[in-house]
């Protein structure tokens, strides 16, 4: 699709092309998903597995008939597995996807101005207040935007904006979805530590849920001095050019999740790269429509560090 005028205005000022240029914006539904990189501890970029037809190196796990102990298994060895037969109707995925991205097309000025907890606009390296409202920071700026859902009052917000207003019910009926995969995986997950189930639930009260929708506009290089350069080597190349910088930039840098668990619905377009540490080896992760990616949070390492493996994801 050729960047028309209208889609460089739906792009954060800092995002906007400088020429022409073919692009397929990237999105992606993540259900309570951080940036918590320390980049003293983070690996190196090596080499990437490229992924084809024939080969996915995540565990796949049925969720319609789980077995706990290749359940187990997924999580001792990658902290991550593709989740299949997740039982949200693909109509709903199609429509989600559709609606994210008219609303992410309206011009950038207007969602700033549209989007107020609890449901946030943000780009660039989101952070949030206390009080859930999305900042950005000005150094390692990641080529990202999207929004910030907070499920619990998510029933009781309306918009005047038809579009606005679909969405945000659309979002509602993914989130009731995403508690129940989340609360049936993690129940599953108790067992395997022999845990008390009513005590894990309390990892997922209502008032804790919360989706991250993202685009990521293609991370297209250009010749700058106006974008404050990445300072990570292994995830940025520079290249000296007569009076000019070359830029070249992540949708999301090396990181890990903060959360107890992250749920990720893919669209086509991939990107998502994994770390195995085991292997020491990145991975590129195959898009499946119909499969969701759930990642094993820091959160969760930290109550139960002797289970899980822990995995390193960036998006490219």
């Amino acid at each position: 699709m050729t960047q028309t005028d209208s889609e460089v205005e739906s792009y954060p000022p800092l995002f906007r092309p400088k020429k022409t240029l073919q692009t397929t914006d990237d999105i992606k539904l993540d259900h309570a998903t951080f940036d918590n990189s320390d980049e003293s501890n983070q690996p190196t970029n090596s080499k990437v597995l490229e992924f084809d037809s024939e080969f996915d190196p995540l565990p796949v796990i049925d969720f319609k008939s789980l077995n706990n102990t290749k359940l187990d298994e997924a999580c001792r060895e990658w902290g991550m597995f593709r989740l299949i037969n997740h039982g949200i109707p693909m109509t709903l995925l199609n429509q989600l996807h559709t609606q994210a991205r008219q609303v992410l097309s309206l011009p950038f000025e207007y969602k700033q101005a549209s989007f107020t907890p609890p449901m946030s606009y943000f780009w660039g390296t989101p952070g949030l207040t206390p009080s859930g409202v999305a900042i950005t920071r000005p150094q390692n700026l990641n080529w990202i935007e999207g929004f910030h859902v907070l499920l619990s009052p998510l029933p009781q917000l309306l918009y005047e904006d038809p579009l606005l207003d679909s969405f945000r019910s659309i979002l509602d009926e993914y989130g009731r979805h995403q508690r129940r995969v989340a609360t049936t995986m993690l129940e599953a997950m108790a067992i395997n530590l022999q845990l008390d189930p009513m005590r894990t639930k309390s990892y997922l009260s209502p008032g804790t849920g919360h989706l991250r929708v993202h685009r990521y506009p293609r991370c297209f290089d250009q010749y700058s001095d106006d974008v404050p350069p990445q300072n990570n080597d292994d995830h940025h190349h520079h290249q000296a050019q007569p009076q000019q910088h070359f830029q070249a930039r992540w949708g999301i840098d090396v990181h890990t999740d903060s959360s107890i668990l992250s749920i990720l619905h893919q669209d086509d377009v991939g990107g998502l790269q994994v770390y195995n540490t085991s292997d020491h080896q990145w991975f590129n992760v195959k898009p499946q429509f119909d499969s969701l990616i759930v990642n094993l949070g820091d959160m969760m390492q930290v109550r139960h560090c002797f289970f899980f493996s822990r995995t390193y994801f960036s998006v490219k």
